[in-house]
């Protein structure tokens, strides 16, 4: 119904005054004396309210709204109701009148305390106890009587749910110590309800402690299932991710290595090759070998396992130079315009604006082999503008276009989300495509010289 835990401080026990160090026995005892403190002396009387009970266990869920609502609250009814049998037991095992009330409400105090300040219910029980043992006339020769002796018992069970099995044991030899010092020190007879007391208590206690150890394993059980399933699960996306790096380089990287090799031997199958061919077949290579290591990169993040971001340095918008004299090789015409203050952007921006205007291009060279490209940067106050278009492919074209259509819109929203921007991409009136972006970035960096 309810659980309550505490946090224990440990701390060594330092040797004594000569430097000895303490025997285990000392220790033993320092240590029980100390978990007594902190169990139930140090801070008897504070304040914890009983928490309501929780409502979606296998009978509860099914209640109605206003039904589960009041279930809520039942720990707090079965106290209150065992509080009542205690003022009954306690009225009458004492004489007619204000003593019997009296003894009634003694009996039902400690019962009622136990709902916010449950170690401070156990100390006043002894106190109530005690008082009503005199108070009730035939029953004064017991340590207990009979409003007593149930409102301990229920006592004793409310505070060792709400607390730990140690404290739970503490009590219960407390409760020993008083039964027995009642009976030598108050000189009551031996006809007492002590040892009845013990029994009852040690069972009630048992039962508690079982329920504590139970509910602790259930939880490291449930805490272990956790991590096996997280385990299995980053496992199982290990395991997708090698399959996923093992296909692509098998299949990418044999042919780019294919396409590398080619490109490096046929200007020496061509007797007297002109300058312009050796150029094209050097820049082929040198694209494919660029494809290459950035695609064992890239494998090599999908193989790790701790998703470590690689140490390469990652391209930005000072390399777009570069890209665009590698695609004006390949047979792109191109033209880059920049406006507004050139600034450094966060790096996420830096090589995702990049990736973008690398995508652009390459759907242009693909899709409209041969026509004539458009890149616009803009760098304004709330981020950076992007604007890639292309005209149509000339009529006569020697280059046939890719058929179909890949992944590289996709690819660019993807990352135009991640980064919570716009973008747009549709055919253009004239027969080409435009390609328009929008990256946020919160807090603009100074410009820096030498804007392009």
């Amino acid at each position: 119904m309810w659980h309550v835990t505490e946090t224990t401080h440990t701390q060594t026990t330092p040797p004594g005054a000569a430097g000895r160090p303490r025997s285990p026995e000392f220790r033993l005892a320092v240590d029980a004396l100390r978990g007594l403190r902190q169990d139930l002396i140090h801070e008897a009387f504070a304040y914890r309210p009983l928490p309501r009970m929780a409502v979606d266990g296998r009978f509860t869920r099914h209640l109605s709204d206003g039904m589960r609502a009041r279930a809520a609250w039942t720990p707090h009814a079965v106290v209150v109701a065992g509080g009542l049998v205690a003022l009954f037991a306690g009225m009458v095992g004492a004489d007619v009148g204000a003593p019997a009330l009296l003894c009634g409400l003694l009996a039902l105090a400690p019962v009622l305390l136990t709902l916010v300040r449950p170690v401070g219910a156990f100390w006043l029980s002894f106190a109530a106890t005690t008082v009503a043992s005199v108070l009730s006339g035939g029953w004064g020769s017991r340590p207990w009587p009979p409003g007593g002796f149930v409102a301990h018992l229920l006592v004793l069970t409310v505070v060792a749910v709400r607390t730990r099995p140690r404290a739970a044991a503490w009590m219960w030899l407390l409760t020993a110590l008083y039964g027995f010092w009642a009976e030598a020190v108050l000189g009551y007879d031996y006809a007492t309800v002590t040892t009845p007391m013990l029994v009852l208590s040690a069972l009630a206690l048992l039962v508690v402690t079982v329920r504590h150890v139970r509910r602790e394993a259930e939880q490291e059980v449930t805490a272990q299932q956790s991590v096996t399933e997280h385990e299995r699960s980053r496992r199982t996306l290990l395991e997708e991710r090698t399959t996923i790096a093992r296909e692509l380089h098998d299949v990418v990287a044999h042919h780019m290595s294919v396409v590398a090799i080619q490109a490096e031997a046929a200007p020496y199958r061509v007797e007297n090759p002109p300058p312009e061919l050796e150029k094209a077949f050097a820049t082929i290579r040198e694209n494919a070998v660029a494809a290459l290591t950035e695609l064992r990169r890239v494998l090599g993040v999908v193989r790790a396992e701790d998703y470590e971001v690689p140490d390469a340095p990652q391209p930005t918008l000072a390399d777009l130079d570069g890209l665009l004299a590698n695609v004006r090789e390949a047979g792109l015409e191109v033209e880059k315009v920049v406006t507004g203050a050139v600034r450094e952007l966060p790096q996420g921006v830096e090589l995702s604006a990049y990736r973008i205007v690398q995508e652009a291009l390459s759907n242009t060279l693909r899709h409209a082999p041969g026509a004539v490209a458009r890149v616009e940067i803009g760098y304004v106050l709330g981020g950076l503008g992007l604007r890639m278009v292309n005209g149509p492919a000339p009529a006569p074209n020697l280059v046939k276009p890719s058929p179909g259509a890949g992944h590289g819109i996709t690819g660019m929203r993807e990352r135009v989300s991640m980064l919570n921007g716009e973008m747009t991409a549709a055919a253009t009136d004239e027969g080409g495509y435009e390609v328009t972006v929008f990256l946020p970035v919160p807090a603009a960096a100074p410009a820096i010289e030498g804007a392009a």
